[in-house]
């Protein structure tokens, strides 16, 4: 056996001198957890994948031990848990089934398994830490500086300056552990001893602060001193403070950003010191951050720095006392889901001087970050970078797109050699920057692009023959990840910036192949479950900005329904249905209640949002003929959630509630085919792609006319759209696919790889680099044309990993359990590759044709199986690496189509080899 890496969430750990068939256990991962610690459920999920080589190889059994130290970690002497033997396959969710545990302890452990191949050795050990599980945990007192400093303003571009705390202590004896816990909203960096603590940026996650805040917790017990110590606070305005939307200027007083604190330090000998934020700390606004706000940027007086204020000794006494400020909410959490980092540095690519003697950098891509700079100055040299997406002809920025955001950072040097600088609590969305002030010549090497988004790593990967759709490939990962902003946000660089639920509704399945979103989500989907009003109301954007109100829909709170579908579907959560169906049970039901009318659901509020307009220089549609009914849509969806309620039903064990649902969705299917067919045109509505696509989509055509609804569809696409999209957010997120399970992969292709209005080629033509809001988003009216959108994405992304590369789970299946292998070979692709890190271990697929032979090389993730549809015409046809696949252990024949075998492959890697039967609907 070859010898393997061993993987948890704190690190990497090779394992060696493995005994013969022993199989090794990797990646323990506690669910819920950041970096793990902080966990506030009293039976956290644990999680673990096998990585071995060996084919078809299955887990029969486990055993978890769980201690309060490493050194009890043995089946004798684990004092928190010890699960004995347990016969079972699962190794993803497995629940803690141990004693109690308590605010702040430490729990390591580990995990062996058995297999059809063998027994593992133990699993190097994990750790994980509890959080504080009860209000009166925390003993200190909420804290901020309500007094307003010179400079600071309420005014439509507000101006408030961060807020710097401190406090000193001394440590008497050896320290054995120091956690520390923070909330500090709207934001805030942390720092002991001189050392910024972390590596995130723009933290905590925003939330609706009114309703709950999350808070952070780190082991610091390395960065304590024996004696003195200091620990310092910056809190800046985030969301929290005015930041024009939804907030008032009476609000914004009442909301000026506060902090709680606890550092829990345990000595060696069992005793314990608690430093906690009160009235005895000191602070001051007459620092170096004279305003931030995150639609008009941040001003930095480096005249002003409190140089030493973080590290003991320093003299505060001109400094303020704290002022005990009252909390924003009753209800404080542990923040589950990664904070922001950089993630990724860019250099500009040219840098242009302007006729004012100002410079235009140009960073090569649209992206969500700041720039960092450095320069020599005199003392009081100001400098200002005003960012933009585009330029306008001249060669200078174009900013009416931004409406009222400014995205300027302004720098007051302080003149004593080289200085660096990049904001603390902004981020702007760009790809241009005009730099005035700069002291001298600027080069490109004084400045880099840090782009910024939550700290979840990339899992997966997407290529192809076809350079066009490998460049929208690559603007789509740009358009996402700029937008994950500790939240899905709509856009990074105008004055909103907001959580609009449907543009993410399908577009986050695309991104889960592509990054490890699962904690993201989970989070979110707390954020909407608080969202909800009494009666069941859900609003269109969460967290809530507080200007929308609710105007109840089925489609952009549906999104609701549709993440919870996401995380059980793509990661195996079970646990997120159970936590959620109730509110989302209570959602349905009010809109049932209030907006279902002889079973058809009238509400609505955008329609199919942002359909292509006839007129390059529309935003939105004026004609009729391209706008579908929004009780259709309503209707539709109405149905499609009805039957994704009674499957969330018997997951969360409330079995009760599936024949209702089924019977209720009976009565509506059976009247939105009277209100909305026309049985003479085979069509629904008013003949859109969209009101045919999505009874389609969801199952609501009756069998015998199915197949002439699909072609009035089509003859709709190819006759009167040419052959380009013509859906807006709501049918894009289900046409690709449906094409594509109806035998139309080539319609589908050529629609993906269009080059003119409107298509998502259209917008590399024109050179963008991200997605734009608009299919016209270069000539339509700069109210809303945001060049960095993800709601135009659809299936697009979900479709090249699912059905052009084939990898997706089988139904039935949750979490890749089974995978689904079904690649499909369109237009004039002769390649597609696509790889990501299921629950259980990396899936890939990956196909060639040559010479007139599909070539697949696939990998199926230990503990799981696949079903794999091979397009030959026999299984005689198919090899395995010169194999006849009859001869391959493992390889179970299931069935024949037309076109493809389907076998069930256990787990490995193999390389699949036949002649290419040329049908490129396959």
């Amino acid at each position: 056996m070859k010898l393997i890496k061993i993987l948890s969430i704190i690190g990497i750990i090779i394992l060696c001198d493995l005994p013969v068939q022993a199989q090794q256990v990797y990646h323990l991962r506690v669910e819920s957890a950041i970096n793990p610690i902080g966990i506030e459920k009293q039976h956290p999920a644990l999680s673990w994948m096998i990585l071995s080589d060996e084919r078809n190889l299955e887990q029969t059994a486990y055993q978890v031990l769980v201690a309060s130290s490493p050194e009890k970690l043995t089946p004798k002497d684990a004092d928190c848990w010890n699960s004995g033997r347990v016969e079972s396959d699962e190794s993803v969710f497995v629940s803690y089934d141990g004693d109690s545990l308590e605010s702040g302890q430490q729990c390591f452990w580990k995990v062996k398994v058995w297999t059809n191949k063998g027994e593992s050795n133990w699993s190097p050990v994990a750790k994980w830490s509890m959080g504080l599980l009860e209000k009166s945990d925390w003993q200190g007192e909420w804290i901020g500086l309500t007094k307003f400093f010179p400079g600071d303003t309420l005014a439509t571009h507000s101006r408030l300056a961060a807020r710097y705390f401190r406090k000193e202590f001394a440590t008497k004896k050896k320290v054995r552990k120091a956690t520390a816990y923070i909330i500090g909203i709207g934001m805030y960096e942390l720092y002991i001893n001189g050392q910024k603590i972390g590596n995130h940026v723009l933290s905590p996650g925003p939330t609706d602060f009114t309703k709950d805040v999350r808070y952070n917790t780190f082991d610091v017990t390395d960065n304590l001193l024996k004696g003195k110590n200091a620990i310092g606070t910056v809190l800046g305005n985030g969301r929290y403070f005015y930041m024009r939307q939804g907030v008032s200027f009476q609000q914004s007083k009442e909301r000026i950003p506060k902090m709680l604190f606890q550092l829990d330090i345990e000595y060696a000998d069992g005793s314990r010191l608690l430093i906690v934020s009160d009235n005895s700390w000191k602070v001051t606004a007459d620092g170096p951050i004279r305003s931030n706000n995150e639609y008009d940027g941040e001003e930095y007086d480096a005249r002003k720095e409190l140089t030493g204020w973080t590290k003991p000794g320093y003299n505060d006494s001109h400094w303020l006392n704290a002022e005990l400020v009252a909390a924003p909410c009753e209800t404080i959490l542990s923040q589950i889901n990664e904070n922001m980092i950089v993630q990724d540095v860019v250099k500009p690519v040219s840098i242009n001087s302007l006729s004012n003697g100002s410079f235009i950098l140009d960073m090569g891509q649209n992206m969500a970050g700041w720039l960092k700079l450095k320069a020599t100055g005199t003392k009081g040299d100001t400098i200002t970078m005003r960012f933009a997406e585009t330029l306008k002809p001249d060669g200078t920025l174009y900013t009416a797109n931004l409406r009222s955001a400014r995205q300027t950072d302004i720098y007051v040097m302080k003149g004593n050699g080289l200085e660096q600088w990049e904001p603390t609590f902004v981020y702007h969305g760009f790809r241009y920057v005009e730099v005035t002030g700069f002291p001298g010549i600027p080069t490109l090497d004084d400045f880099e692009g840090e782009i910024i988004y939550d700290g979840f790593p990339t899992i997966g990967s997407f290529s192809c023959s076809d350079s066009l759709l490998n460049r929208i490939y690559a603007n789509a990962c740009r358009t996402t990840r700029n937008n994950y902003k500790g939240m899905p946000v709509d856009c990074p660089q105008r004055d909103e910036r907001d959580p609009w639920l449907a543009d993410w509704a399908t577009t986050s399945l695309g991104a889960s192949y592509t990054f490890d979103i699962e904690r993201l989500y989970v989070k979110w989907m707390d954020d909407m479950q608080f969202s909800q009003r009494p009666r069941g109301q859900m609003p269109d954007i969460t967290p809530e900005p507080g200007w929308t109100g609710i105007k109840d829909n089925m489609t952009w709170p549906g999104t609701y329904l549709l993440i919870g579908n996401l995380l059980l579907t793509q990661f195996g959560n079970k646990e997120v249905i159970v936590k959620h169906y109730p509110s989302m049970k209570k959602w349905l039901w009010y809109m049932k209640g209030k907006y279902l009318k002889e079973h058809i659901m009238v509400a609505d509020r955008f329609g199919d949002w942002c359909v292509p307009p006839e007129s390059m220089e529309l935003v939105h549609s004026k004609d009729t003929a391209r706008t579908t009914d929004g009780a259709l849509i309503g209707t539709a969806y109405f149905y499609h959630f009805l039957q994704m309620m009674s499957s969330f039903a018997e997951v969360s064990g409330d079995t009760a509630d599936v024949e209702e649902y089924k019977t209720l969705a009976a009565d509506v299917r059976k009247a939105f085919n009277a209100e909305y067919f026309d049985v003479s045109k085979h069509q629904y509505g008013n003949n859109t792609v969209t009101s045919n696509l999505l009874p389609l989509a969801f199952g609501m055509v009756d069998q015998d006319v199915e197949g002439l609804v699909f072609e009035q569809m089509i003859h709709r696409v190819i006759n009167q759209d040419n052959s380009h999209i013509s859906t807006g957010l709501i049918g894009t997120q289900w046409l690709m696919r449906e094409l594509t399970k109806r035998g139309r992969v080539d319609l589908a292709f050529t629609i993906a790889t269009q080059k003119d209005y409107p298509s998502w080629g259209y917008m590399v033509e024109k050179g963008a680099t991200t997605i734009w809001e608009l299919w016209n988003g270069d000539t339509a009216d700069p109210s809303m044309n945001s060049r960095n959108h993800v709601m135009l994405l659809g299936d697009l992304i979900a479709w090249m990993y699912q059905d052009l590369a084939g990898l997706k789970s089988m139904d039935g299946y949750p979490g890749f359990k089974q995978l689904w292998m079904e690649p499909r070979v369109a237009g004039d692709l002769t390649s597609a590759k696509a790889s990501t890190l299921t629950p259980y271990g990396k899936a890939t697929s990956d196909w060639t044709l040559e010479k007139g032979q599909f070539i697949w090389h696939v990998t199926i993730p230990p503990n799981t199986k696949a079903n794999v549809l091979i397009p030959a015409q026999s299984v005689e046809q198919i090899t395995v690496s010169g194999t006849p696949v009859t001869k391959i252990e493992g390889a179970e024949y299931v069935g024949k189509t037309s076109s493809r075998i389907q076998l069930e492959i256990g787990s490995g890697s193999y390389t699949f080899i036949c002649k290419y039967n040329g049908n490129s609907n396959d």
